[in-house]
């Protein structure tokens, strides 16, 4: 594998910890050929092929929409799961990863952008470019870098952190791994040292998803929140709360960032003030087809089946939940005044969708029953679908996948301020806006169905269900369950359904039945193992425990 350290090929060379994958990075020549020389250009004023260079690397950023084969990561969580079946989203319910096989292994596509960052802030100074315009671009670069470490963090725990070095293959690969809390430390560093070189906002549309100074925050926010949690922070320590609350807060300041006033707009609004970061891509109908009920003759494929217990967990529109006898829930026409937010999240068996009813039922048009993979639960996901188009012809739409999203980080600081002081004004502040936002009646009280909460531990509960709600199919719940240390009592036993019977006179009987049996072995599931191929490779890195 060794080549000349000249070539640019050595930004994707196939060398020890991870970088396994070679792609192209730029496409007007053969990728061999593009040199350092030629891509840091110091004859070009404008820098093209820098900036090239740079924009490819966003592509690397979390992506989102059915990315696990055909599936979305929460599909491996309680939230959902594949229509499917033995689709290897489920090996993270029923513990067949391996340290040989995992749908969700990330280091070498990891280290391949660490390396590419690092290659880019050896070079990008050679390039005359304005400085306003070199300072923004070292700071994205070293943005990108450390959003893979956090990739890595909430994946492995330990990483090797390799600094500015670009490892040439005359260099001594096999290095330890830093502990968990360095990494964690090294990405809070980075952030506080570019925070003010980025671009404070985006000031021209051709710039929409590039880094910005909330996006940076937010990063840091994000990370102290996964390093105070119960996985990272056995002891519990309370500091490390406040810190999470106060940099939860540093984002909510932003000045360019608010909540969408429509909940459903957060997904197909390319410029939505809501999005601080998302992965974007140009108009598609992709997450239609991969996802929409199967029934309508556009192609849709139904390949995401929430389950029950999500379906369970969305209150009613007065707030109050389902279990709560006040609520008006009627087990008999389950889907009558729930939270709005339901049903821009989940397709049921009766919602009107482009000119006719869902159905879902046993024989019904969406879950015939005849072979062909539909719902296992008795419904679809409906979140980042838009509605437009007809029964037979989808019309291309923009799909935004929230890495970080101002509703989020809402939820992120009511969880780290209800750990750090209980249920204080500012996280039911926090909580009501969410709840107004989202449609949920005031009520006679004006409190969107949030109770008197006095007890940090009720509270916990309460905002945890709330995002899980607030955030189905966006890749949180998945991480929550880990972070949180609750995988192995929700991935324990079975996964449930809705099975619905219509009767010759149209009636129709609910039943919730039992569709997955899902498991979580505690002992090692927490962590990702490293790829078996990285460790021969690099003894140094070691494995993690029981794996």
């Amino acid at each position: 594998m060794k080549r000349n350290s000249q070539y640019i090929w050595m930004g994707l060379a196939c060398v020890a910890l991870g970088f396994s994958a070679c792609q192209k990075s730029l496409e007007d020549g053969p990728l061999e050929l593009l040199t350092e020389e030629y891509v840091f250009d110091r004859t070009d004023p404008l820098g093209q092929r820098a900036n090239a260079y740079l924009t490819d690397m966003y592509s690397s950023l979390p992506q989102g929409f059915n990315r696990i084969g055909n599936d979305v990561l929460d599909a491996g969580s309680d939230d959902g799961m594949s229509s499917e079946v033995n689709s290897t989203i489920e090996f993270f319910k029923t513990g067949r990863i391996t340290n040989g096989f995992n749908p969700d292994d990330a280091w070498a596509r990891q280290y391949m952008l660490i390396r590419k960052a690092n290659i880019f802030l050896a070079n990008i100074d050679v390039v005359p470019v304005a400085d306003s315009l070199n300072k923004y671009w070292k700071a994205e670069a070293r943005f990108l870098r450390a959003i893979s470490y956090f990739e890595l963090y909430k994946r492995y725990g330990g990483a090797v952190l390799l600094g500015d070095r670009v490892l040439q293959t005359s260099d001594n690969f096999n290095l330890p791994r830093n502990a968990a809390e360095e990494v964690a430390d090294y990405i809070v560093k980075e952030c506080d040292a570019i925070k003010d070189l980025v671009r404070p906002q985006l000031y021209y549309d051709v710039d929409l998803g590039r880094i910005t100074k909330a996006a940076v925050l937010a990063l840091k926010a994000k990370t102290l929140l996964y390093a105070a949690s119960p996985y990272m922070n056995p002891s519990a320590t309370t500091a490390q709360w406040q810190t999470a609350a106060d940099a939860a807060e540093e984002v909510l300041a932003s000045p360019y960032h608010r909540l969408e006033a429509n909940f459903g707009n957060v997904f197909l609004t390319r410029n939505s003030p809501e999005i601080i970061l998302a992965y974007q891509t140009a108009a598609n109908s992709n997450v239609e087809r991969q996802n929409e009920p199967i029934g309508y003759q556009r192609g849709g494929r139904g390949i995401t089946s929430p389950t029950q217990e999500l379906v369970d967990a969305f209150p009613m529109k007065s707030g109050l939940p389902i279990s709560d006898p006040a609520s008006g829930y009627d087990p008999a026409n389950p889907y009558k005044d729930r939270d709005p937010r339901f049903y821009l999240t989940v397709f049921h068996n009766g919602m009107s969708w482009l000119g006719r009813p869902i159905e879902t039922f046993e024989g019904g048009r969406d879950k015939p029953g005849n072979g062909i993979a539909a719902t296992r639960t008795g419904y679809y996901m409906r979140k980042f679908m838009t509605s437009s188009g007809s029964a037979s012809s989808y019309s291309n739409a923009n799909h935004n996948f929230p890495i970080f999203r101002y509703g989020q980080t809402m939820l992120d600081c009511a969880e780290a301020l209800n750990e750090a002081q209980g249920p204080v004004a500012r996280v039911f502040q926090l909580l009501t806006d969410i709840r107004k936002r989202a449609g949920i009646e005031a009520g006679a009280d004006g409190k969107y169905g949030i109770p008197a909460i006095t007890d940090k531990t009720v509270m916990r509960t309460f905002i945890r269900n709330e995002r899980r709600t607030e955030m189905a199919f966006e890749e949180q719940r998945f991480w929550d369950i880990r972070r949180w240390k609750i995988a192995e009592t929700v991935l324990s036993g079975s996964l449930h359904g809705m099975k619905i019977t219509k009767a010759a006179n149209g009636a129709l009987t609910y039943e919730r039945v039992p569709i997955q049996t899902v498991s979580f072995d505690a002992r090692r599931m927490y962590r990702y193992p490293i790829p078996l191929l990285e460790v021969q490779k690099t003894p140094a890195l070691g494995q993690n425990p029981n794996w």
